[in-house]
C-alpha cells in the first residue's frame, strides 16, 4: 500500500498532513497511567493540538483542567479545553473559560454537551446558562482571544430536524466566532465529501475537519455510532465478524480499515484529520505513521515528583 507521501507527490504543490489527537481526562490511576503512556508515545508527532473532552459535573471539569494544566507545564503540545453548556450559569462558565486563560490555554472546542437524562432525552438549557453552542463560542470570545472549535455532523446531529437545518446551526456557531469544525466521526468518506459541499455551498468557509474513530473494538464502536447518529456500513461489520475473541487479528483489521479510510481522504484532498483516540496510541500512531508523520524529538518532560 503507498503511504500518503506518495499520494501528495502526485499533487499540485505540496500541502503537509497535519493531525490533531482528542483524549479524555482519567477516572482512575490507572486509566491515568494509560492515558500519560498515549500522550507520550504520540507527543513526538507533534499534532497541531490535542483535546480534552469535558462533561457536566464539578469532578469531570476538574479532572479535564488538571489534564490540559498538566500538558501545559509538562509537555510542548497544545492543548484544546473541551466546554459544554449543561448544568451551569454563564458565571460559572465564564469562570472556567477564565481558568483555562489563566492557565495557558489559547483553544476551546466549544460544544451544547449531552441532555442531562442521556442521549435521545430532551434537552433542557440552564435557565441562567448559554442555551445554544453559538451563545457559548460569543462568550467564549468575549473573554479571549481563543480559537474555538465546534462540532460539525456530516449526517446530521440525531436532534437535528434535516440536515440542512443542522447546517443553519453550524451558520449560527461560524456567525458568532467559531474558527474551525470538527466532525463527528463517519465510516463512509462519501458521506463527508458530499457535506463538506453542503456546508460550502451554504456559505460557510471555515475548515471542516474529518473526525476519525479508528476501530478498536467493533462491537464498542457501532454501539457508541447508533447513539451519535454515525452509520455504520455492512462491509464494515463484515470485516470484523467473527474476530470477538481474536484480538491479534481485530488490531490488523483495524489498522486496515482505518489506514484505507485516511488514504483515501488524502487522495481526495483532505490534509487535517482529528483522531479520537479513546486514550489508546498504538492504533493512531501507525495511522500518522502511513501519512508520512514521523517522530521528532521527544517532546514530554519527565513528571516532577509529587
Amino acid at each position: 500500500m503507498p503511504t500518503a507521501s506518495h499520494h501528495r507527490a502526485s499533487r499540485d504543490g505540496y500541502r503537509p498532513i497535519q493531525v490533531s489527537i482528542e483524549f479524555f481526562p482519567p477516572k482512575t490511576d490507572e486509566m491515568e497511567k494509560v492515558l500519560w503512556s498515549s500522550i507520550e508515545r504520540l507527543a513526538p508527532l507533534q499534532p497541531k493540538f490535542v483535546s480534552v473532552t469535558y462533561g457536566a459535573g464539578g469532578s469531570t471539569r476538574e479532572r479535564t483542567h488538571n489534564t490540559v494544566a498538566r500538558m501545559i507545564k509538562e509537555t510542548s503540545l497544545k492543548p484544546a479545553a473541551h466546554l459544554t453548556c449543561v448544568d451551569a450559569t454563564r458565571e460559572e462558565i465564564d469562570e472556567v473559560v477564565q481558568s483555562y486563560w489563566d492557565a495557558g490555554v489559547r483553544h476551546i472546542v466549544a460544544l451544547r454537551g449531552d441532555p442531562q437524562d442521556g442521549v435521545g432525552t430532551a434537552y433542557r438549557p440552564h435557565p441562567g446558562g448559554y442555551a445554544r453552542t453559538s451563545d457559548l463560542v460569543a462568550g467564549i470570545k468575549r473573554i479571549g482571544d481563543f480559537k474555538v472549535s465546534v462540532s460539525a455532523y456530516p449526517e446530521k446531529h440525531p436532534e437535528a430536524a434535516t440536515l440542512d437545518a443542522d447546517i443553519d446551526a453550524l451558520k449560527a456557531k461560524v456567525d458568532a466566532g467559531a474558527d474551525q469544525a470538527i466532525t463527528q466521526f463517519f465510516f463512509e468518506n462519501d458521506v463527508y465529501l458530499r457535506y463538506v459541499d453542503k456546508v460550502r455551498a451554504a456559505g460557510i468557509e471555515i475548515p471542516i475537519i474529518p473526525g476519525i474513530l479508528p476501530v478498536q473494538n467493533f462491537k464498542q464502536s457501532a454501539n457508541f455510532a447508533r447513539r451519535t447518529g454515525a452509520s455504520v456500513p455492512y462491509w464494515l461489520a463484515a470485516r470484523f465478524e467473527g474476530l470477538d475473541n481474536d484480538v491479534d487479528t481485530r488490531r490488523l483489521i483495524a489498522a486496515a480499515v482505518a489506514a484505507e479510510q485516511v488514504l483515501d481522504l488524502v487522495d481526495e484532498g483532505v490534509n487535517d484529520f482529528h483522531f479520537y483516540s479513546m486514550n489508546r496510541s498504538d492504533l493512531v500512531y501507525a495511522i500518522c505513521h502511513l501519512l508520512g508523520l514521523r517522530a521528532q524529538a521527544p517532546k514530554v518532560a519527565a513528571a516532577k515528583a509529587a
